[in-house]
C-alpha cells in the first residue's frame, strides 16, 4: 500500500513540476519527439517496403520454379552467366512434354516497345509473349475482358491483354476492349485489361505497365535468334513438392541440353525464396543502418532530458531537504525525479507517434508505398520513450535522493 501511495504521490509531484515549467518541458521533449519520429518513420518505411515486396512477389508464385539463362540475383561471375546459351522454345516444349500431367510448364519472352493509341503514346512498355497458362502461374486474372486463349497462341493472333496503368494512360475514360493499339509497328486488338497490382517501389517490374501477347505472335513479330531468350515457369502441383520438382527440372534440363555428368549447369533455377533471401539481407542491412542513425537523435534527446533533470534537482534542493526533514525516504525522492523524466519522455513519444502517423498517412496517400503505423511500432515507441526517460533521469534522481537534508536546507 505504501509503495502504491509513493507512486501516486511521486507522479503528482512530477506532473506538477512539468506544468510549472511548461516552456522548459516543451523544449526538453523536442529532442525525444525528433528521435521517436525518426525511428518510427524508419520502421514504417521498412514495413511499407515489405508489404510492397510481398504484393509484387505474389505475381511470381511461391510454388513455381523458373528456368532462366541467368540467376535473378547475380553477386559475381556475371560474365560467366552472360556467356551461357539462351533458352529457346524447343527446350520449353521438351520440358513441357517431360512434365506432362505432373506440372504446368509455361514459356515466356519479353521485350520493350512503345505503344500508341491514336495520338496517345507510352514509351518503353514491357511486352511479354506468353501462353494461356500464365494466369495459372501468376494467379493474376483480367479485371474485365479475357486473357489469352489456346487458339490465340496456336493461330498467332494479334490479341493483347494490357495492364491497368496502360489502360489508364492510353485510353483514359474510353473502354479499351476491342480497340486497336500499335505495339511498335504492329497492330493488336485489346482483349482484356489486367487487375491492378500497384506500382513497384523497389526497382522491380511494374506489373501494371505490361502487355501480354501470344508467344507465337511475339516470335513472328519481334523474334530474332539473337534476342530469343525464353524464361520457363514450372508450377508444382503442391507447394510441398517444390523441392522435388526443382531437382527434377534440373535433371530434365541437363538431359535436354545433353550435359555430361561432370559438366556444370548452363542454366539457372530461380525461386521466390532466393528473392526473399536477397531482399531480407539488403533491406535488413539498410534497416539496421537506418535505426542506428536515427537512434542517435533519440540518444541526443535523452542527454537533453538528463541535463534538464540535473537543473531540476539543483533548483529544488531546498524542497528535497524539506521533504526529507519531514520523513520522506530516499526511495520517494528517487521515484519523484524518475517519474518526472519518464513523463517528459512519454509525452515526447506520444507526440512523436502522432506526427509519425501523419507522415505515414501522407506517404500512403501519395502512392509511393503502402505505409501505416502498426500497433506494434506504436507500443515499442512508447516503451522506448519511457525507458529513455528512466535512464536519462537515473543519475540526477540518485543525486537528489542522496542529498543530506541539513545541507539541502542550507542551500540558497
Amino acid at each position: 500500500m505504501n509503495t502504491t501511495l509513493d507512486i501516486v504521490e511521486s507522479f503528482k509531484i512530477a506532473w506538477a513540476a512539468i506544468i510549472a515549467n511548461k516552456a522548459r518541458g516543451a523544449l526538453t521533449t523536442l529532442g525525444i519527439i525528433i528521435g521517436i519520429v525518426a525511428v518510427t518513420t524508419t520502421m514504417t518505411a521498412f514495413n511499407g517496403m515489405q508489404s510492397s515486396f510481398s504484393q509484387a512477389a505474389g505475381a511470381i508464385g511461391v510454388d513455381v520454379v523458373y528456368v532462366s539463362r541467368m540467376p535473378w540475383i547475380v553477386m559475381n561471375d556475371f560474365f560467366d552467366f552472360r556467356n551461357r546459351p539462351n533458352l529457346n522454345i524447343s527446350e520449353a516444349q521438351q520440358l513441357e512434354k517431360a512434365f506432362e500431367g505432373r506440372a504446368i510448364v509455361n514459356p515466356s519472352i519479353d521485350t520493350r516497345r512503345d505503344l500508341r493509341f491514336h495520338s496517345r503514346t507510352m514509351e518503353g512498355v514491357s511486352i511479354i509473349g506468353t501462353t494461356e497458362k500464365m494466369p495459372i502461374i501468376t494467379n493474376r486474372m483480367p479485371e474485365y475482358g479475357r486473357f489469352l486463349m489456346e487458339f490465340d497462341v496456336r493461330y498467332k493472333k494479334n490479341a493483347a491483354i494490357i495492364g491497368y496503368e496502360v489502360a489508364e494512360d492510353l485510353f483514359g475514360s474510353v473502354n479499351p476492349l476491342n480497340k486497336e493499339i500499335n505495339i511498335g509497328r504492329y497492330t493488336f486488338r485489346v482483349a482484356g485489361v489486367m487487375e491492378e497490382q500497384g506500382g513497384n517501389t523497389l526497382g522491380g517490374p511494374n506489373f501494371d505497365r505490361q502487355v501480354f501477347i501470344p508467344i507465337s505472335t511475339f516470335i513472328k513479330s519481334f523474334g530474332g535468334r539473337r534476342f530469343m531468350d525464353v524464361d520457363i515457369a514450372v508450377k508444382a502441383s503442391a507447394i510441398s513438392t517444390l523441392d522435388d520438382l526443382e531437382y527434377e527440372v534440373i535433371g530434365e534440363m541437363r538431359k535436354i541440353r545433353k550435359l555430361r555428368p561432370t559438366e556444370p549447369e548452363n542454366f539457372s533455377i530461380n525461386k521466390l525464396d532466393s528473392l526473399l533471401g536477397a531482399f531480407n539481407s539488403i533491406v535488413g542491412a539498410v534497416l539496421g543502418i537506418g535505426l542506428l542513425v536515427t537512434s542517435i537523435a533519440l540518444f541526443v534527446g535523452g542527454i537533453g532530458v538528463m541535463n534538464i533533470m540535473f537543473v531540476s534537482v539543483t533548483e529544488r534542493t531546498r524542497e528535497i531537504g524539506i521533504r526529507k526533514a519531514i520523513g520522506a525516504k530516499r526511495r520517494s525522492i528517487l521515484m519523484q525525479f524518475l517519474f518526472e523524466s519518464a513523463t517528459i519522455c512519454l509525452l515526447g513519444g506520444l507526440i512523436g507517434i502522432l506526427i509519425s502517423a501523419g507522415l505515414a498517412a501522407a506517404i500512403n496517400a501519395s502512392g509511393m508505398m503502402p505505409a501505416s503505423l502498426s500497433p506494434g511500432i506504436m507500443l515499442a515507441s512508447i516503451i522506448v520513450s519511457v525507458v529513455v526517460g528512466v535512464f536519462a533521469g537515473l543519475v540526477p534522481a540518485f543525486k537528489g535522493a542522496r542529498l543530506d537534508p541539513i545541507d539541502a536546507l542550507r542551500y540558497e
